[in-house]
């Protein structure tokens, strides 16, 4: 009876193989025309994602069962693992979620190749061979330098456990989600390398991948904000986001991703901007790739990065090579990629698109140099030099607060050309209720920073801009339909999901923005060490005074191998009792690491944020570092609502129904009888 890990890599080897067939036999078929080879590449890309479904079996069956001869099973589960945290750490660390990020882009290529693509069936081929290329890539690394089926001489009685960071609901689907992002982006890639291969000059390819490259947005942006609330719940930064290379890794993509979707609409209206949207997916999914090598090189310092491998010089010349042929490639259609329409007028929606796309550029390529900075001073100078958190929110700020205003321009521009005065017509009301609202929040509230008063005048101004695209058209509809606001809103929705789903995401991204504000720029933060029975009081001007009053310290085991010791506070917030919060400390004791969990009391849309940084031996007495965070469930409220717009947009519209008009003639009627 063969070895059950031996299954497992000989599945990962006959993948391996069978993915050079596929690429090699597709782009023969497509060369000589010949239908049969290029049905025996769609099959052998099949085999390709059965086979590394038939690996991924193999590596769950030996976690759940506690195969510790596994090299990978002993690093990264124990005895006492949950079946849950068993099954999830297939990608708990560098070989198992290199397995699974193969076996997911294994499982979108042949959802593509299953389906009749009709009058862009040419392209297939070349689909199918730019897809297996990067497959045969990933596959070369599980194969050789990170197989997570090596074996121990020896079969060890336990296993480490999973790195206690990861132990965490938000940090268990964050992964997979964040992986489905990233694999799903080598459809427009590969669909994109097919057009300029073939030299199809039509949108073509654009138009059948707009979706798939809705989804890959989605699931990027679902990764980013459950990573952040990973971090807000576990990492005890007292917020969601602290420029971390990782963080930064999958943020980059995204950054050149989202124009993306906005200059689609150029090509597809005005047949403009052809070669920045094949540039942009070029670019995104190189990032996407390189953002891969930065998690798993251990070039640069991160709380949730992969340690140093083999696989860094491996990746970083797969991205080199991949990006330069993909540049060269694209330099050689420059001509077939020229733009059918020019220009016509700085005042119109197509210049606020350019513009759009200079500003995520601009935004990306500086969170890319912050990111990069200690690989380019070490290589230049011979010493590591780190940028930090103020250096992102300097350089960045400015660039959001930008891109919030155009989100407020933009829908009221038409295509080709405005007047200047019919311009000044349409921003007229939204102005006015962007200025007056800086201007009351300045004048009668706590809000008195001219950064954040000027952005909440953008995120008023471009609200209601999106506010009254909807209201005009909800209005058209009761006129023309006679139905209430609620049926009329829905219909119009359902009528033309795209633009009504993206003014939905423009509204997520304000009320996530509102929550950005509320924690950069007014989050308070203070520590203090209190005995038994003292109260700490904490005063911030968003919410009011909190009395915390330390009643001591609780321990006990949560679970199998982890102790919790717990913070008991009571809680009064302006005088009024709240209840209680307990924060407290997990210690993994086969790890021997300790992990600080926060606690919360929330009112209304902000948070106290209390961690409980250490104490006297028997709790006699201990320090608290305590953070008010005002706003911040707007930023997940906004990230829930951005998800729904999307899957808005994105949804397929039904099909036309054919309706077949009776005339009852003489004839007819003679006929029927």
């Amino acid at each position: 009876m063969p070895n059950i890990p031996d299954i497992g890599y000989t599945a990962e080897v006959l993948a391996l193989v069978v993915a050079l067939y596929a690429t090699v036999v597709a782009v023969v078929g497509a060369r000589k025309n010949r239908m049969d080879l290029i049905a025996s590449a769609r099959n052998a890309a099949l085999a390709v994602t059965a086979l590394l479904t038939l690996a991924v079996i193999v590596m769950e069956y030996l976690l759940v069962t506690g195969h510790y001869q596994t090299e990978y099973v002993a690093n990264v589960t124990n005895n006492n693992a949950t079946l849950f945290f068993k099954m999830a750490a297939l990608w708990g660390s560098q070989e198992g979620s290199l397995l699974f990020f193969t076996w997911l882009m294994s499982v979108f290529t042949a959802v593509v190749l299953m389906r009749k693509w009709g009058v862009v069936q040419t392209l297939v081929p070349y689909v199918t061979a730019v897809m297996h290329v990067v497959l045969l890539f990933f596959l070369g690394l599980i194969t050789t330098v990170a197989n997570p089926f090596v074996q121990l001489p020896f079969f060890p009685a336990d296993g480490q456990g999973l790195n206690p960071l990861l132990s965490h609901w938000g940090m268990v689907i964050h992964p997979p989600i964040l992986y489905v992002g990233f694999v799903v982006f080598i459809v427009p890639y590969s669909f994109a390398m097919a057009a300029l291969i073939t030299r199809q000059r039509s949108d073509l390819w654009m138009r059948t991948t707009r979706r798939w490259t809705l989804v890959g947005w989605v699931f990027l942006s679902m990764g980013l904000l459950l990573g952040g609330r990973w971090a807000y719940d576990v990492l005890g930064w007292g917020g969601y986001w602290g420029w971390d290379a990782v963080e930064n890794a999958a943020l980059i993509p995204w950054l050149v991703a989202t124009p993306f979707l906005h200059s689609v609409m150029m090509q597809e209206n005005r047949g403009m901007m052809k070669r920045w949207n094949v540039a942009l997916i070029i670019l995104s999914f190189s990032l996407i790739i390189e953002g891969t090598f930065l998690t798993r090189s251990g070039v640069i310092g991160s709380v949730h990065t992969f340690s140093q491998s083999a696989i860094g010089p491996l990746f970083l010349g797969f991205i080199g090579i991949m990006f330069i042929l993909s540049l060269a490639l694209f330099i050689s259609r420059w001509d077939d990629l020229s733009s059918d329409n020019d220009l016509d007028s700085m005042l119109s929606r197509e210049s606020i698109f350019l513009l759009n796309n200079l500003l995520f550029l601009a935004l990306a390529f500086t969170v890319w140099w912050g990111t990069h900075f200690p690989i380019i001073s070490e290589a230049l100078t011979g010493s590591k030099v780190v940028v930090g958190p103020p250096f992102f929110k300097k350089t960045t700020g400015p660039i959001f607060a930008a891109l919030v205003l155009l989100m407020g321009v933009a829908p009221l521009m038409p295509w080709r050309h405005v007047s200047s005065k019919k311009l000044i017509g349409l921003l007229k009301w939204p102005a006015v209720v962007g200025v007056l609202t800086a201007a009351l929040l300045y004048a009668f509230t706590w809000v008195k920073l001219p950064g954040a008063v000027m952005t909440m005048g953008f995120i008023a101004f471009a609200g209601t801009t999106t506010l009254l695209e909807y209201w005009r058209g909800i209005q058209a509809r009761r006129k023309a339909h006679h139905e209430n606001v609620f049926q009329a809103l829905i219909r119009l929705a359902a009528r033309n999901r795209r633009r009504y789903g993206g003014y939905l995401i423009h509204i997520g991204v304000l009320l996530a923005a509102l929550g950005i504000i509320g924690m950069e720029f007014y989050q308070l933060e203070t520590q203090q060490n209190i005995s038994q029975g003292e109260s700490m009081l904490v005063s911030s001007p968003t919410v009011g005074t909190y009395e915390l009053t330390y009643q001591g310290l609780e321990t006990r085991m949560a679970s199998p191998g982890v102790e919790n010791t717990e913070a008991i506070l009571q809680v009064k917030r302006n005088g009024r009792d709240v209840g209680t919060i307990k924060p407290y400390r997990e210690y993994f004791v086969a790890q021997q690491q300790p992990m600080t969990i926060p606690d919360v009391d929330r009112y209304m849309m902000s948070e106290l944020y209390v961690i409980v940084a250490g104490w006297e031996p028997g709790g006699t007495s201990a320090t608290f570092k305590v953070f008010v965070n005002p706003l911040v469930n707007w930023l997940w409220l906004g990230g829930v609502i951005m998800v729904i717009g999307t899957i808005v947009a994105a949804w397929p519209a039904p099909e036309p129904v054919r309706r077949t008009l009776t005339v009852k003639t003489k004839t007819n009627m003679v006929t029927a009888k």
